[in-house]
């Protein structure tokens, strides 16, 4: 019986701790599917938009030989709406998440990955507006 894994999120600025979550993620069953973060609900979530556009970000997870599938997550209140319309066995998010998501354990499993060290989206991009 196949295993479908959901992780989620927004993926701006790709960097290899992206990759290895995703890696992670997709090791843990046979199909992953991966929720991208809409403009807007980063917008609201972070208080900016994302250096790249939400169908920039689509194409680039997409592209990547572990996923399977990729959708716009509009609504983080829609996580379970999300886990049930892809038959989710197992939901994936990083550690700095842990226990924020163990509501969804009575429909899947839930696993809470360690984040890759030293790595961070928010200081990449400051790293890059300092030196332009």
């Amino acid at each position: 019986m196949s295993r479908t894994v959901i992780t989620f999120g927004t993926f701006d600025v790709f960097h290899v701790g992206h990759l290895r979550v995703i890696e992670r993620a997709a090791e843990l069953g046979d199909r992953l599917v991966v929720g991208v973060s809409a403009d807007e609900l980063n917008l609201r979530k972070k208080g900016r938009e994302p250096v790249f556009s939400q169908a920039e970000r689509l194409a680039i997870v997409a592209a990547l030989k572990p996923v399977d599938a990729v959708f716009v997550e509009e609504s983080l209140e829609l996580k379970r709406h999300y886990i049930t319309e892809h038959a989710a066995d197992v939901l994936v998010m990083g550690d700095d998440w842990a226990g924020r998501f163990d509501e969804f354990e009575d429909i899947c499993e839930v696993v809470y990955l360690p984040r890759t060290p030293a790595i961070s989206t928010t200081a990449l991009i400051e790293k890059i507006s300092a030196s332009a």
